[in-house]
């Protein structure tokens, strides 16, 4: 008998690489290439470090406050969190708790497993279909809960509203999580869903669409009862999980409208850019409504054209997993960034 039988051995998620050198494109996190709102800038050159030295505010009000304003939503149905890995993985200690099966994807976040194994959650993968789409007949079955990306990752693809609220209706029995991390960018939101569903927890984040990756901060909505049982877990884990200048600049983020939807629409124009482009070139993709194209080619391995791409200094992300190994996802940079990009694969295809 070893102290090691008691530990809880999981394998941790693998997250995409952040290299330590500069004059590097990097489009393989799907991160926003545009900095964050001028008036966060601002505020970190004139913020008051003094104010560091004291806990946060642990109900998170200022950020809370100017989501409840920017969404429409009441203050009592948001919950905010330390990215959306923090509040989705709280979701999962929260209302993953049956001794039937966790439904989901088995080509999507791969975080969604990780976290099953931490809280020894029982769960299934559904496979996708040939073109990466979801057959929701095939969650219409007994389970513990279901978590749906929409649209997904890293495939990009978008299941329908009306397609997402059938397995919200019927699963009334479990928690269904809809990820919109990227739902910003084309997708359309379930949110108006949970004043209908009381089941319903939809889960965006600040690192695409408002360029905060680094500050982490993530949120959902979900009806008063189904936040009220997440803080109460989330105050029996930690009280101050959010930090003083994330609370303050997630707020500012937030309150400039204009330009979230002067970037996002950047990225969108130069996505559908660079779909052609690489359409032209030989790939093939599902339609993405991300900030990233989950793409393969027809005739060149994705190991090939990663290895090579990586060798002339631009990371994007690839998996050697079955289904998708030919598949590089590449999120979408600056015009500049996809421009060299797109020149570098033209080398490559015509070697």
């Amino acid at each position: 008998m070893s102290w090691e039988d008691n530990v809880r051995k999981v394998v941790p998620y693998t997250p995409g690489e952040q290299p330590k050198v500069k004059n590097i494109i990097k489009i393989n996190t799907n991160e926003n290439p545009y900095p964050p709102a001028p008036a966060v800038q601002e505020a970190l050159r004139t913020m008051d470090v003094d104010q560091f030295r004291k806990y946060p505010d642990p109900t998170c009000d200022v950020l809370v406050t100017a989501l409840s304003d920017f969404y429409k939503v009441d203050k009592e149905k948001i919950f905010v969190g330390v990215g959306s890995d923090d509040v989705l993985a709280m979701a999962f200690l929260t209302f993953f708790n049956s001794d039937k099966p966790v439904l989901f994807p088995d080509i999507t976040y791969s975080f969604y497993d990780v976290w099953a194994d931490l809280y020894r959650i029982p769960y299934r993968q559904i496979p996708l279909m040939d073109d990466f789409s979801v057959k929701i007949d095939d969650y219409f079955v007994p389970n513990g809960g279901i978590i749906l990306a929409n649209p997904n990752a890293p495939t990009g693809a978008q299941l329908p509203i009306d397609a997402v609220e059938e397995v919200i209706k019927n699963n009334p029995d479990v928690v269904v999580i809809v990820d919109e991390a990227y739902a910003d960018f084309g997708g359309q939101s379930v949110l108006p869903l949970i004043d209908k569903y009381d089941n319903l927890l939809v889960v965006q984040t600040f690192s695409k669409s408002r360029s905060m990756a680094g500050m982490r901060v993530g949120y959902a909505f979900g009806c008063k009862k189904i936040i009220k049982y997440l803080l109460d877990a989330k105050f029996s884990f930690n009280s101050y999980t959010m930090n003083m200048p994330a609370l303050e600049l997630g707020a500012l983020a937030v309150k400039d409208r204009a330009y979230f939807e002067k970037t996002v629409s950047m990225i969108i124009n130069t996505r559908e850019r660079v779909k052609k482009q690489l359409i032209e070139l030989g790939f093939e993709f599902a339609d993405s409504k991300t900030n990233f194209i989950f793409a393969r080619h027809k005739e060149k391995s994705g190991k090939e054209i990663f290895d090579f791409l990586r060798a002339n200094n631009i990371l994007v992300r690839r998996w050697d997993a079955p289904r998708i190994s030919d598949y590089l996802r590449i999120s979408i940079g600056t015009d500049e960034e996809m421009d060299i990009l797109i020149s570098k694969l033209k080398e490559f295809l015509n070697k």
